[in-house]
């Protein structure tokens, strides 16, 4: 009697039976197959068709502008009198020429230096008051600090904006009736605190989030062991809680670097509310000067490429920089 082989099996006939008649078949697995092996390659087809379609291909099309003009013939009339011709580095050239382009980008950083330090302390502060023991109403407080930033940024640009403005502004009305100086937050110098003002109040909630769940990642232990030890709440927050969640801490500040450098919204939103807003007073405001109002997609381009670049160095550096303090500090 002969037992029927296994289904996907590879029999392979090796040694004698017990009758000495014939030979016993060894089973051996049989190999996966290819399907198998590829199938997680295509769920990963949508995402990236979607990532070549939406982030490659114009960031891809962004560069190759940068590297065009148009060259005019005549008077520009007619068809064919404006063709689009190669310039290789010759609008990068242009954009590292332009006074007007460097301004923005000090202005953005002088922006920067108000509001990365304001507003990561007030999250750190936030997140430290929340996590002793002795709040109350702790998740309602964390809703309140984390409200605004669910509030779209044009929305709360706006808003504070017409808060600004002396002649509807409730606190302008009450700074009158004190007798106290009403400033022109519209004005020089002010022009930051006032952009500043609208980033701290909607980026603290989510930096203070990141913060405060990395502090309920400490395990309690340590803070018994360091309460056994004498140690106060002030003790502790300083000498376990701050170095434990610094990788939140640095993780948050690249974050507020790229969102600085990319600053649009509130100078954008706030400029018809003002004569005193150049059109070019961020980086991503003067590329959209150049691209929309004065029809040099080309520049744009270069000035786009160029910023992002840029942003690039400046993250890149940054975390070198934090990962061998970090390692220093682990050895």
């Amino acid at each position: 009697m002969t037992s029927a082989p296994l289904k996907g099996a590879d029999l392979t006939q090796v040694g004698p039976l017990a009758d000495g008649t014939g030979t016993a078949p060894t089973v051996r697995p049989s190999r996966p197959r290819r399907r198998g092996r590829s199938a997680p390659y295509w769920f990963l087809v949508p995402t990236l068709t979607l990532f070549a379609a939406f982030t490659v291909v114009p960031i891809g099309y962004a560069i190759w502008l940068s590297l065009h003009k148009v060259q005019v013939k005549g008077i520009g009339l007619g068809k064919g009198a404006r063709q689009q011709v190669w310039n290789g580095l010759g609008n990068y050239t242009d954009v590292l020429k332009d006074s007007e382009f460097g301004h923005s980008v000090l202005r953005a950083f002088g922006y920067g230096l108000i509001v990365i330090p304001t507003m990561l302390g007030l999250a750190l502060l936030f997140a430290l008051m929340l996590d002793t023991p002795k709040a109350r109403s702790a998740p309602f407080a964390r809703l309140m600090i984390f409200l605004p930033y669910a509030v779209p940024g044009i929305i709360a640009a706006l808003m504070w904006g017409f808060l600004y403005l002396p002649d509807v502004s409730p606190f302008y009305y009450l700074l009158d009736k004190f007798g106290l100086p009403q400033p022109d937050l519209f004005d020089g110098g002010n022009l930051y605190l006032s952009f500043a003002n609208i980033a701290v109040w909607g980026g603290t909630g989510f930096n203070m989030i990141v913060i405060y769940t990395a502090l309920r990642a400490i395990p309690p232990d340590i803070y018994e062991a360091a309460r056994i030890d004498g140690a106060t709440d002030l003790g502790i927050a300083l000498k376990i809680k701050i170095p434990i969640v610094m990788p939140s801490l640095v993780l948050t500040f690249f974050f507020s670097v790229i969102a600085t450098l990319q600053v649009f919204t509130e100078p954008m939103a706030l400029k018809p509310l003002t004569n005193g807003l150049p059109s070019s007073w961020s980086p991503l405001m003067a590329i959209y000067d150049k691209a929309f109002l004065q029809s040099d997609i080309y520049g744009a381009s270069a000035t786009a490429v160029v910023l992002a670049l840029a942003t690039f160095v400046l993250s890149f550096t940054l975390l070198r920089i934090s990962d061998r303090y970090t390692r220093e500090d682990r050895a």
